[in-house]
């Protein structure tokens, strides 16, 4: 016979006893649990959501303005090159400022050629410098908002030949 069951004591009789643990059903528990959590964080992702997006939205819109910020400013300074070279190479020729600033606003093609200024200074004189300068203006706006304005300035020097 099995140990702490006697004739005796009938089995409906064992679950009455003090060392009797009930068995927890761990598979309701579990079911209960996932469906009040679900009931309670349905629109939590929803929320949150709609609490960051606005705020990426200005982070990568910021990050597009740097860029075509930074890539006006990468075609100004090619362009004040070009104006150096045609500078450096045209010291006889009495038209040389006029060529130098078509240089310079021919090699920009992708910003607007009204609003480029450029300035040459030199004595024109074998083996001195010539620096050209070209000025851009800019700005930033973020979500329709002007965050930064002002202008952008390239400066390039080289020996007239």
């Amino acid at each position: 016979m099995a140990r702490g069951l006697s004739p005796e004591r009938p089995r409906s009789l064992l679950k009455a006893a003090p060392h009797y643990q009930p068995q927890f059903n761990q598979k309701a528990a579990n079911w209960m649990s996932k469906r009040f959590r679900s009931r309670n964080e349905n629109g939590q992702t929803m929320v949150e959501f709609t609490l960051v997006l606005p705020i990426l939205c200005v982070v990568l819109f910021g990050v597009i303005q740097m860029g075509i910020l930074f890539h006006d400013y990468i075609t100004l300074t090619d362009a004040t090159r070009a104006g150096a070279r045609v500078a450096a190479v045209s010291s006889q020729d009495p038209n040389r400022v006029t060529k130098v600033s078509a240089a310079v606003k021919n090699s920009a093609q992708n910003l607007d050629q009204a609003q480029i200024s450029p300035s040459v200074s030199s004595t024109w004189a074998h083996g001195s410098d010539v620096t050209v300068t070209a000025t851009y203006p800019y700005s930033v706006s973020l979500l329709g908002f002007v965050v930064q304005s002002g202008s952008l300035s390239s400066s390039t020097t080289e020996r007239v030949e």
